[in-house]
């Protein structure tokens, strides 16, 4: 065969084919941002800061100003977020009534918790008066509770409050964090604890960490979870 009557093909390249993977993890990635105020005022309080350093560079009026209120404001943001995350460490604890993060209390007396058939410690408790059962959940950082019983105790998002990113059966999914005025079970009572609304976490509560690290100790004898609250915590 004549060599140069031979021509080869090559099929034209699908860029949309090519790179839909790429599309889509990146759109994966923005979808798993979480939404938030706290977000969305850090971004204004940079794009203010940038207006302001571009005003002071052109020794336009204000623009030192406007800077600084930037610079303010992303350090109150800061501050904010810093406070929120403090109270998922019981060594910290910090309380600011006045933004909306009272005091976490955990007190009472001993609780045992027999195991259940399936393996699990579960808790019948009463979140804000509502009955709501808890697995516990050593594993777990923050107590979270479905929708619908966040509905039925009248739980709402925060204000201002920082997202939460936490692992379902299904996958991982964003939550908003609001605080129970009273979640009690047995002889232990709770006040001012951050609660975790996961709308994809089906009929499952889970009492967490920020709960059970605020008492003076728990362990399991005899298939029997034995939770004791703090003797400080100890009605008088």
């Amino acid at each position: 065969m004549d060599a140069r009557g031979s021509r080869s093909y090559i099929a034209p390249m699908d860029f949309a084919s090519a790179f839909a993977p790429a599309f889509d993890a990146v759109a994966e990635i923005v979808r798993s941002i979480p939404r938030f105020e706290l977000l969305i005022a850090a971004i204004v309080a940079m794009v203010g800061g940038w207006i302001g350093a571009v005003m002071v560079h052109r020794r336009i009026a204000l623009g030192r100003v406007i800077r600084t209120l930037s610079t303010l404001a992303l350090g109150a943001i800061v501050i904010t977020v810093v406070l929120q995350l403090s109270r998922f460490d019981s060594r910290i604890d910090l309380a600011v009534p006045q933004l909306g993060l009272p005091a976490q209390v955990v007190e009472g007396g001993e609780t045992r918790v027999p195991l259940s058939p399936d393996g699990h410690y579960w808790l019948e408790a009463q979140l804000n008066g509502v009955p709501a059962n808890f697995l516990v959940d050593t594993g777990a950082t923050v107590t979270a509770v479905s929708q619908e019983v966040a509905d039925r105790a009248g739980l709402t998002a925060r204000t201002g409050g920082i997202p939460v990113r936490i692992t379902t059966a299904n996958g991982s999914i964003n939550a908003q964090i609001s605080t129970a005025d009273t979640l009690s079970f047995g002889n232990v009572e709770a006040s001012g604890i951050d609660v975790v609304i996961a709308p994809n976490l089906g009929q499952t509560n889970v009492l967490g960490m920020n709960v059970l690290s605020r008492l003076a100790g728990w362990r399991v004898e005899e298939q029997t979870l034995i939770l004791v609250p703090a003797e400080a915590d100890l009605g008088e």
